[in-house]
């Protein structure tokens, strides 16, 4: 699976790589085009890389990054003329011009590597050959036209025209068909270095991609993650960017949270506004953050490779397919069901299933649920708020109110039992009191008239 088929997951992976400090579009376009790493040896390489990036960024001068910066904005994507290259096609002015640049650009990054000790970390190929191909006379600038130094005779020919400007057009044409043979020449010789172009390209987007992570990582104190080897994943501190940004722009700051979970169902609880909802969405974006090689928005991290991520979150009604939203939910969750019976690691985050059926069905199809799915080899994470029991499942509560406030962290619990604290949001909110009183009343009501039945 590649970036650019779940950038748009409503956990927020977009806005992540929106404020990436991206120096080329080139860059971008290799970023969406990247596979999901789902093997050990890979992530790990990858984060190795992504720890060298952000050590050059904490250890060298301030004027070194931007420089690296300033010429990473020059990278453009030119595999159409490599390709054209590798197809032992006759390259024109453009083309060569192209590959001429390309080949400045690597030698001048490769020089700033070199400095730091990067130069093996992602490896650029020495170009120097295609350079003194391209500029003859050794001025390193990036433009490109036929030197007279590639023949005599065009040198000459040249210096007539100036001489004798009425006899251009005679001139011209036999100055033309030498162009044409130096360009035929020049592309027979670069032919050979074709693949190392192609290279050279890959690694600069490359270094551009993790220079932009690295960068990500000190703007937003995300983490290095390990890797987690028990099926478990945990984490400490963990935060949604996205959330957190908006919520200091308020004024208000973003209450982090401590989450452990594995194989066994994980059933979260508690009322709206609970932040139960944000809780999946951070989880499933650190889980594609960690499998395309991001940092990850927590204090530390241990996570756990997934083969399949699933994101079921509420409200998607599909117009396309004619579906509501609840046909849309059920057709989510049952795609999960059926690549639980054939497949394993996957991980599925399913957030308030059935909220818009009534109660008592709703509540059917929630712990029906947990009672397919709790044996399945995947990780369950499932938000409710309504009374489920857990059977085998964890449950975990968000603690809720306290002296007044919010409080958003999880606690474990014994049953999944969902606190009566609606009411207690809503006058948070400062709604109406006539309202609430009334609620109150008719909530105390049903309770006296229920433990009097009992």
């Amino acid at each position: 699976m590649q970036l650019k088929n779940v950038i748009d997951s409503p956990c927020a992976l977009r806005a992540m790589l929106d404020s990436l400090d991206l120096q080329s579009t080139m860059a971008r376009r290799r970023l969406l085009e990247m596979e999901m790493l789902t093997d050990a040896h890979d992530i790990g390489r990858s984060y190795d890389t992504l720890r060298h990036f952000a050590r050059f960024l904490a250890t060298a001068h301030h004027t070194r990054v931007t420089t690296l910066q300033f010429k990473l904005q020059a990278l453009k994507d030119i595999g159409t003329t490599l390709n054209n290259l590798d197809r032992h096609a006759v390259l024109d002015d453009i083309e060569l011009f192209e590959v001429k640049h390309l080949a400045l650009l690597a030698g001048d990054v490769n020089e700033i590597l070199r400095e730091h000790g990067l130069e093996q970390v992602v490896p650029v190929p020495s170009l120097d050959e295609v350079v003194t191909i391209l500029d003859p006379d050794g001025l390193k600038i990036a433009s490109f036209y036929i030197y007279d130094s590639y023949c005599g005779r065009l040198k000459e020919l040249r210096a007539e025209m100036r001489r004798q400007p009425e006899r251009n057009d005679e001139l011209l044409l036999e100055a033309s068909e030498i162009e044409r043979t130096v360009r035929a020449d020049l592309s027979k010789r670069l032919q050979s270095f074709a693949a190392a172009l192609a290279q050279a390209l890959t690694a600069l987007a490359h270094i551009d991609i993790y220079l932009a992570k690295a960068t990500q990582m000190t703007q937003l104190g995300l983490c290095f993650p390990t890797i987690s080897r028990d099926g478990t994943s945990r984490f400490e501190g963990m935060f949604h960017p996205r959330v957190k940004a908006a919520l200091e722009a308020g004024g208000r700051s973003f209450q982090p949270i401590d989450i452990t979970y594995g194989l066994k169902p994980t059933l979260i609880t508690g009322a709206n506004m609970g932040g139960k909802t944000v809780v999946l969405k951070t989880l499933t974006l650190c889980q594609y953050l960690f499998q395309f090689g991001f940092g990850i928005p927590a204090a530390s991290a241990a996570m756990d490779i997934k083969s399949h991520i699933f994101f079921c979150i509420g409200d998607e009604q599909s117009v396309e397919k004619g579906l509501s939203s609840f046909a849309a939910e059920m057709k989510n969750i049952d795609a999960v069901i059926k690549a639980s019976r054939h497949e394993r690691k996957l991980l599925a985050l399913i957030d308030e299933p059935a909220r818009t059926t009534n109660p008592t069905e709703g509540t059917a199809l929630v712990a029906a649920l947990l009672k397919v799915l709790a044996h399945a080899s995947m990780s369950l994470i499932l938000t409710t708020h309504y009374d489920i029991e857990p059977g085998e499942a964890r449950c975990l509560r968000v603690k809720g109110f306290e002296n007044g406030t919010m409080n958003y962290s999880l606690v474990e619990v014994h049953d999944g039992e969902v606190p009566h604290e609606a009411l207690n949001i809503a006058q948070s909110l400062d709604i109406d009191p006539q309202w609430i009183a009334l609620a109150r009343d008719i909530v105390n009501s049903t309770t006296t008239k229920r433990n009097i039945h009992h």
